[in-house]
């Protein structure tokens, strides 16, 4: 039976936001050290910090931290529990009770904060038994934060939530979005993500089905997806991570069938994992794939081989790697990868931006961490894709007053010499944002300082050619490249205004 708490959520999340089951009020409960723990999954600083909580500690232990609790104190704190027991969240455990669902407080840095604006996601149990249900629907986690990080939050007319599981992506969409829809093929994960928006007072539509058919012949301005991508054989083990295609087939076939969904001018955010099969190009592969009429800009996270992504999907899913049935399962989808020539499978973001200029098309690694979320980069990959745009041809650039970003660091390097350290080189990084990094001769470290928003980039070349002297056009032919890759990294910005 599926769980259906929709009708007690009024009344739990009174009870919620009176005990201040928030996250400021359980990182406040339990303090620093412990809440850190807790994050690294060692729950026993947690348990102490609860023991003098009164009612916040009774809700922590039995929602946060599994513990069973007497019936006389979760009734204190909860009301009755037998709604909470028919709905699916409680289940009977001797003379107390105990969670059947995790039910924990979320949040952003977008609403106003107080006790009125709060969140709370509800998902299955994430212990190793449960994990292992074919229908499991997992809760707040790496993959949902990371694409949370990475959607560009500007007002939207409407936005859809493809696959939205328990939820999360809705929540972060009802900030800026006027109308949310969620789409998701499995009822348990509606049922999750029903509960999630009524606890959390978030108003949005949510529609049963596969992939884009539940919303045939609509249009959204923004979407965004966190799909079953992961790549393996045609078979679904678990709903929420296998398409039931072959390899990377079900993200191909998804980035073809978004623009028709799409406004114009409208987004579509994704996670995704691709194929790295021995004699293809990746990026080619995946350029492949790209609908026409849509900018691009694929960025890969990582790469992993084959036995490495086996066992972290294996261990994802909570089995015991070393049993005979997990190694069996392994030994499949290894022999699977080696039929299909894989050597690795990368991970990162798609963006498209459904357009009826020639569109754009980025594919690029990005290695590192960001120093901040990827939202407000792809928001000015955008921005900066459009100036670009319009600055096509040479002379509308090269009459462009450019300004270096304030963020931009040079960095100078040596290598060891017969005679001590060499100078090697030099590079510009951003200490804001992704960690793009370019190198640059003496004349371009010349230009980027010289870039104040107070001369166009003709006339600083001009000054340039006569201080190095190179012909004017050959630097020109050599710089323009740089300068336009430069600005879509964010380093040179128009001086009109933000690119």
């Amino acid at each position: 039976m599926l769980p259906d708490l929709v009708p007690v959520a009024p009344g739990l999340r009174t009870a919620l936001s009176t005990h201040g089951y928030t996250v400021d009020g359980v990182r406040a409960l339990l303090g620093n050290a412990a809440h850190d723990a807790l994050t690294r999954g060692e729950p026993e600083a947690a348990h102490r910090a609860t023991r003098d909580g009164g009612e916040l500690g009774v809700v922590v232990r039995l929602l946060l931290l599994g513990a069973t609790e007497p019936a006389a104190a979760v009734r204190a704190a909860l009301g009755d529990p037998d709604p909470l027991v028919a709905g699916g969240l409680l289940r009977r455990d001797g003379a107390g009770f105990a969670a059947a669902l995790d039910l924990r407080p979320y949040a952003d840095d977008a609403g106003p904060g107080d006790a009125d604006d709060a969140w709370w996601v509800v998902s299955d149990l994430d212990t190793p038994a449960a994990r292992q249900d074919r229908d499991h629907v997992t809760g707040v986690g790496g993959a949902s934060l990371s694409l949370a990080a990475a959607a560009i939050r500007r007002p939207a007319a409407a936005t859809l939530d493809m696959g939205t599981g328990c939820g999360v992506q809705v929540l972060h969409a009802s900030r800026h979005s006027a109308t949310v829809v969620g789409t998701d093929l499995a009822p348990r994960a509606l049922a999750m993500a029903a509960a999630t928006l009524a606890l959390s007072g978030v108003d949005a539509e949510l529609l049963e089905g596969p992939w884009l058919e539940p919303v045939a012949g609509r249009r959204f301005s923004h979407i965004v997806s966190n799909p079953p991508f992961v790549p393996g054989p045609a078979r679904v083990d678990y709903v929420y991570r296998d398409s039931g295609r072959d390899g990377d087939d079900a993200l191909a076939a998804l980035l073809r069938d978004l623009p028709g969904v799409l406004e114009p001018g409208g987004v579509a955010q994704l996670l995704g994992s691709w194929l790295h099969v021995r004699g293809q190009d990746w990026p080619d592969r995946v350029r492949g794939w790209l609908p026409p009429g849509c900018d691009a800009w694929i960025l890969q996270r990582e790469v992993v081989d084959p036995a490495m992504h086996v066992g972290t999907w294996q261990r994802d899913a909570g089995l015991d790697v070393s049993s005979p049935s997990a190694r069996a399962q392994a030994g499949e989808w290894l022999d699977w990868a080696a039929q299909r020539d894989v050597e690795g499978i990368g991970f990162g973001h798609l963006l498209l931006r459904r357009t009826d200029s020639e569109p754009v098309v980025v594919v690029e690694d990005l290695v590192g961490d960001s120093a901040g979320p990827l939202g407000p980069e792809a928001t000015g990959w955008l921005d900066r894709v459009d100036w670009l745009r319009a600055h096509t041809r040479d002379e509308a650039l090269l009459d462009a007053t450019l300004t270096l970003t304030p963020a931009a660091t040079l960095e100078r390097y040596a290598v060891p010499g017969p005679e001590g350290w060499e100078d090697a080189g030099a590079a510009v990084t951003r200490r804001d944002g992704p960690p793009w990094r370019h190198e640059v001769d003496e004349p371009a470290a010349a230009l980027l300082a010289g870039c104040r928003g107070d001369l166009p980039l003709s006339e600083l070349l001009a000054l340039l050619s006569f201080a190095h002297d190179r012909p004017y056009d050959a630097l020109v032919d050599a710089t323009l490249p740089a300068v336009r890759e430069l600005v879509r990294h964010g380093f040179l910005v128009p001086a009109q205004g933000p690119a």
